[in-house]
């Protein structure tokens, strides 16, 4: 028997609301993770940031459509502060307290890396069911079992050391050696521009992955060390005095990169929601030596072969350091956020932010809670300073530290403390960042309260963070 057709209309109507029900109910597909880490770009080392005599296009392009940070501590160098970027845990917690090994084959006779037991985002958002990929550099750790593959990473194209030759694939220092891996497969592929090669596995891997979820860092090589920018920006910057020219070069070869990337996301109609975070590790370099020192170099290159950073040429306005130091020019570095579906275009924030406040930051906004037995962040979530240019810092002290030297940040002042292996002694100097020329003078003599303060903090942090055996 058919039935009637009101009756038949009825039954159409509650099942369509039924359905609509539903899709209100069912959690919102969540949003691509896209982090873009520079190596060793100097602390105002974009046009956004004011350094008017650079051309980067696409990183104001992420400035004008997020939230740029004018306060972002990343770490003095490239291993702390990428153990605390995947962690969002301060690096001593996992062991990264010095060089992590860079050879796979063992050259350096190194055996130190992250504990494996550490939880890095990549874990956190493939447990939640996120492909998830790092093209570029990992530094972390070369021995086989303790690579990006064995951090939650699904892919890896790049090389695990502090740098290699962008053409012949080699970390330059001492006798050097060969560090390019696809997996854990080593890959030989001489003259082939390393950026390019990067590159175009990042936008590969957002054409494959554009309809689920994907978390990728491009972790790149530039602007740090061999001054070999790309083809398009070799003879660029003709105008600006050396050793500006020759890092301005590569400043733009990497804004060029990044360019790609954003590209990529336009064209696959992901950019909307995609976050996109930009941010440097450290300051700029000022290495600066007699370059290859040995005959027979691994890489072929001959005996005085140049490739560091000519002594300098990054931008941290009126603050003092850079790459090695606790100073602001070492550590206070540019960062970006950018996620047109919940972030605000074109604001700016002055709160103190790190680069341990990504992975809550990412785990919120994806809506992804953690895992209850992970270990605990130090990192703490910027949604609601996303949100909220009102809102207060999370961080009311900073600390750091590496290898024997430490520092601490409370409000204006900061405690830094270096210690000579040459002469086994250890300095004390107390800088306030409020001054006219910030951390320029040398307070401690006349302000040891403040001295014993910081220095009690630190030492109260310093035992927290210690690894448990």
């Amino acid at each position: 028997m058919r039935p009637s057709l009101p009756l038949l209309i009825l039954s159409l109507s509650m099942l369509a609301a039924a359905a609509a029900l539903r899709a209100t109910a069912a959690p919102a597909a969540r949003p691509n993770v896209v982090i873009l880490l520079t190596d060793d770009q100097g602390t105002l080392d974009a046009n956004c940031y004011g350094s008017t005599d650079l051309k980067t296009p696409n990183m104001d392009r992420l400035a004008a459509g997020g939230v740029r940070f004018t306060q972002a501590y990343g770490h003095t160098v490239c291993c702390p502060s990428r153990a605390a970027l995947f962690t969002g845990r301060h690096p001593q917690r996992g062991g990264v307290r010095n060089w992590t090994q860079g050879d796979r084959h063992g050259s350096d006779r190194q055996n130190l890396f992250m504990a494996p037991e550490e939880v890095t985002l990549a874990e956190a958002l493939k447990s939640a069911g996120y492909r998830t990929a790092l093209f570029g550099k990992w530094h972390l750790g070369a021995q086989v079992g303790h690579g990006p593959l064995d951090q939650g990473f699904d892919e890896h194209f790049g090389h695990l050391s502090g740098f290699i030759d962008n053409y012949r694939h080699f970390f330059l220092h001492g006798r050097g050696y060969h560090d390019l891996y696809d997996g854990n497969t080593e890959i030989f592929r001489r003259d082939e521009y390393y950026p390019d090669m990067m590159i175009d596995r990042a936008v590969r891997f957002i054409e494959a992955n554009k309809s689920a979820p994907f978390f990728m860092t491009v972790a790149f090589n530039l602007p740090h060390y061999p001054m070999q920018p790309t083809t398009k920006f070799k003879d660029a910057y003709a105008d600006l005095p050396m050793p500006r020219r020759a890092y301005a070069r590569m400043i733009s070869s990497v804004d060029d990169h990044i360019g790609r990337v954003l590209d990529k996301l336009d064209a696959t109609g992901l950019s909307d929601r995609t976050i996109v975070i930009f941010m440097s590790d450290n300051g700029h370099s000022i290495e600066n030596n007699a370059g290859v020192s040995v005959d027979d170099h691994t890489s072929g290159y001959p005996r005085g072969h140049y490739y560091l950073a000519n002594g300098g040429g990054g931008n941290s306005g009126p603050w003092i350091g850079n790459k090695g130091t606790f100073l602001e020019g070492g550590i206070r570095v540019p960062a970006i956020i950018r996620y047109p579906a919940k972030i605000p275009a074109g604001q700016v924030r002055d709160q103190i932010v790190t680069i341990m406040d990504w992975f809550p930051t990412v785990l919120d906004l994806c809506g992804v809670a953690p895992q209850a037995s992970a270990p605990k962040l130090d990192g703490r979530s910027m949604a609601r300073l996303l949100s909220d240019s009102k809102a207060a810092s999370a961080h009311e002290v900073l600390h750091f530290a590496w290898g024997r030297n430490w520092a601490v940040r409370r409000g204006e002042w900061k405690l830094i403390n270096v210690f000579n292996p040459r002469t086994n002694t250890t300095r004390v100097s107390l800088h306030n960042l409020d001054e006219a020329k910030p951390e320029v003078k040398d307070h401690a003599e006349e302000k040891p309260e403040i001295v014993r303060e910081l220095t009690a903090r630190h030492d109260a942090w310093a035992r927290t963070v210690e690894p448990k055996n």
